[in-house]
């Protein structure tokens, strides 16, 4: 596993912490030992050493790319519909992405929050097969709160103009395949350490912070400077 350094939010004071108490945020608690994802055939460790490897976690071909592809420097981004953290560095990234314009974008859908989670992501990764992935994530993230219902999700997303009988078939249709993604994503996270979201990979520096619009550009100029 590649060693990614650890950048404490410590070194951002704009940046507002990620993580609400353990007790909430904590993974093995919030799920009930797991409990709910791995009914969800999500939650199950992948060993595979190729899936943990840098190479898998920046260049998985299933998994979501956005920014500019052919960039200089990418962003890994690990992240849940139901956190609202994870919510808050949406539009600040997406301003980061948009004025640099050499940002490459990986999403990793980690649903470990809570069953509606693993919902939300399975739709979005089944948008991928419609090439509208990013309108799936950002009308997924675009919704307030945490534990958010599978009725708003579905609402989100036909306001989007998704037709759900046609996403949900599709989610149907490709599940073994996202599910199997799923479980990669979660076994990348375990192998890096991470404890919660959102957390960001942003060239050789690992960042657990919801970071603000200046925290993604310091952070971003500091990489370049490393590479």
């Amino acid at each position: 596993m590649h060693a990614w350094r650890v950048r404490t939010p410590v070194d951002f004071p704009s940046a507002e912490r990620c993580f609400p108490s353990p007790a909430i945020l904590g993974r093995r608690t919030v799920l009930i030992g797991l409990v709910g994802l791995a009914a969800a055939g999500v939650a199950t460790r992948v060993r595979a050493a190729d899936d943990l490897s840098a190479e898998m976690i920046l260049n998985d071909p299933a998994a979501p790319v956005g920014g500019n592809p052919k960039g200089d420097l990418t962003i890994v981004s690990f992240f849940d519909y139901n956190c609202p953290f994870c919510k808050r560095t949406v539009e600040p990234l997406n301003a980061v992405l948009a004025s640099d314009g050499k940002i490459r974008h990986v999403y990793k859908d980690w649903p470990i929050l809570a069953p509606t989670s693993v919902f939300g992501a399975k739709l979005a990764l089944a948008a991928k097969y419609q090439d509208r992935y990013a309108d799936a994530y950002h009308a997924l993230m675009g919704i307030d709160g945490a534990r958010v219902p599978e009725d708003r999700m579905r609402q989100a997303l036909t306001r989007a103009g998704f037709d759900m009988a046609k996403l949900e078939a599709d989610a149907h249709r490709h599940d073994a395949e996202i599910t199997t993604l799923l479980k990669r994503n979660n076994a990348q996270a375990e192998g890096l350490g991470l404890q919660g979201t959102p957390v960001f990979l942003i060239g050789p520096f690992l960042v657990a912070s919801a970071l603000d619009e200046a925290g993604f550009r310091q952070v971003v100029k500091d990489a370049r400077e490393a590479s």
